[in-house]
């Protein structure tokens, strides 16, 4: 069964990446095995030190939810090595009806080369013209022609080569065509098995014949071949038993991985003239093909919302993406949906609290070290229950998962914002933490939040956060860019701002600013607080 992913935003936080596991899991122990927990960026040092904490591993890393080729059924064809004769290959376009092409693979199961009906077909027809062969592995030929080498023991033969004859005899009794190094096919002849001995031919096939009795155990230089086929048979299957990397196509072969994503693959296609594409994996192991037809209707990845309800905060192709479900607490923004799905926003301070509470509602109690770590989410995300998005809801939950992991809320809170600051942090990492962007109005903003128990030891680094700040502004285009910095001791952010100075006045009704930051007393939400006041601002 494709797996369904379930992840929160972009530069995700404690609550985006616990909401997501913990849905995850719940779905998982409900047997809908397939739910797989992700997250679009990298984890800030709250996150990580809290899954470590609690003994658990980082949700996988997605990049992209565009429809990539593993995500559509393609052909799965065996694939032969370029040792096999071409017969095998023909027995396998006959028996995989719409198959066009078969891949050819070398010793170590890379892509060799493809091989056609077409392929095939041509190298029968100039075998009417030039009827030799060169150096066919005895064994295919054996295999081709269902025989058996008559000879002594003794004599051993590798590959045959010659120019193909059928022995039929002239008028003057003599039989044309036989000379040193042919390949001699004949009946109940054995004037002619005797003029090919004679000559050296290279091999002599009996068909049909009791001939063989009287030749079984000859040493000879000459490979003698028994065949049930007749003459006529022999003869075709003679070209049959031509390794089929010898008529492959090897060259300028468009090729495919199972990462592809199908947008790109459309434009390979549409560029070129082949009916069949090998497939390989991330290994360069070819594991199948794929045809136009295949790409009219791929399936799309399967996807659960976390924590967000807009695209600018979700995964790279959402669009190609089937929505199966948002789970949420923040306002309805843009992402849209082709079919129905389940839908679930509250008003409550975190996304974790929401997925605690469907644990009650399915009467299943969360794993000691799941009920810590959400617990912990809920710390986060409320700023110990001092946000005011914070509701009751919250708390009771919180308090319910901390005593069955067996915690103390009070003192997991110090641990969890006593990293928020940490000196060893580039000013890289700090703009980087819990940061989003918004689309409001038709002005385009970056905020990003660090909570922390002192604010100081930010504000000491101006000199370094405002160049990098600046310099991606300008970069991202932004309108405006913020970076809060959210006491929990004294309950209230220093705001850090570029952009429009009158634009903070008027929404956050300020007046003491200097050197671009400004302290705003009880604002501790982005969600609740800034966010809002700048869409009232702006209409």
């Amino acid at each position: 069964m494709d797996p369904i992913y379930v992840f929160g935003h972009r530069n995700p936080d404690t609550d985006s990446v616990v909401s997501s596991m913990a849905y995850a899991a719940l779905n998982n122990a409900l047997g809908k095995s397939e739910y797989v927990a992700a997250r679009l960026g990298h984890l800030n040092d709250e996150t990580a030190f809290l899954l470590a904490r609690f003994d658990f591993q980082p949700p996988m890393y997605l990049t992209s939810v565009r429809t990539q080729v593993r995500d559509i059924e393609f052909d799965r064809p065996p694939t032969l090595s370029s040792g096999v004769a071409v017969s095998r290959a023909w027995e396998v376009l006959r028996d995989n009806v719409g198959l066009s092409a078969v891949p050819v693979t070398d010793a170590k199961g890379g892509l060799f080369g493809m091989v056609t009906a077409g392929g095939i077909a041509e190298k029968d027809m100039e075998s009417i013209q030039h009827p030799v062969i060169d150096d066919v592995p005895v064994f295919n030929l054996l295999s081709a022609l269902e025989g058996l080498i008559i000879n002594d023991e003794s004599n051993v033969f590798d590959t045959i080569s010659g120019e193909v004859t059928i022995a039929l005899p002239s008028s003057d009794g003599t039989v044309l065509g036989i000379h040193e190094g042919s390949v001699v096919i004949c009946g109940h002849q054995e004037s002619v098995v005797e003029q090919a001995l004679a000559s050296k031919a290279s091999c002599i096939i009996l068909c049909q014949t009791d001939l063989a009795e009287k030749y079984r155990g000859l040493s000879s230089s000459t490979c003698i071949i028994a065949t049930p086929c007749d003459a006529y048979r022999a003869a075709r299957m003679i070209y049959q038993a031509i390794p089929v990397g010898r008529i492959a196509q090897i060259k300028n072969i468009v090729h495919f991985h199972m990462d592809d994503y199908i947008d790109d693959v459309r434009d390979a296609v549409l560029q070129s003239r082949y009916r069949s594409y090998p497939v390989l994996d991330e290994n360069q192991k070819v594991v199948g093909t794929l045809s136009r037809y295949h790409l009219i209707r791929p399936r799309r990845k399967r996807v659960v919302l976390m924590d967000h309800n807009e695209r600018a905060q979700s995964v790279q192709g959402l669009e190609q993406a089937e929505i199966l479900a948002i789970i949420d607490h923040h306002r309805l923004a843009d992402v849209q949906t082709g079919n129905p799905v389940f839908m679930r926003n509250e008003p409550v301070g975190s996304t974790t609290t929401i997925v605690a509470t469907m644990y009650q509602e399915r009467g299943l109690m969360p794993p000691e070290n799941l009920a810590g770590l959400m617990a912990a989410a809920i710390l986060s995300d409320t700023v110990m229950f001092k946000s005011p998005t914070c509701t009751s809801h919250d708390r009771r939950i919180a308090e319910r998962l901390a005593r069955i992991a067996g915690i103390d809320l009070e003192e997991l809170g110090k641990e969890i914002f006593s990293l928020g600051t940490s000196a060893s942090k580039s000013v890289e990492e700090l703009l980087a933490t819990d940061f989003k962007e918004f689309h409001i109005a038709g002005h385009n903003l970056g905020i990003g939040q660090i909570t922390c128990l002192d604010t100081d030891s930010v504000l000491s680094r101006l000199p370094e956060l405002m160049p990098a700040m600046e310099k991606l502004k300008q970069d991202k285009e932004y309108d405006m860019y913020l970076l809060m910095l959210t006491d929990v001791l004294r309950e209230g952010t220093e705001l850090i701002f570029l952009g429009d100075d009158d634009v903070i006045r008027m929404a956050f009704n300020v007046t003491d600013m200097h050197d671009n930051h400004v302290f705003l007393p009880g604002v501790v939400s982005r969600k609740k607080q800034i966010v809002p006041a700048l869409s009232l601002l702006w209409g």
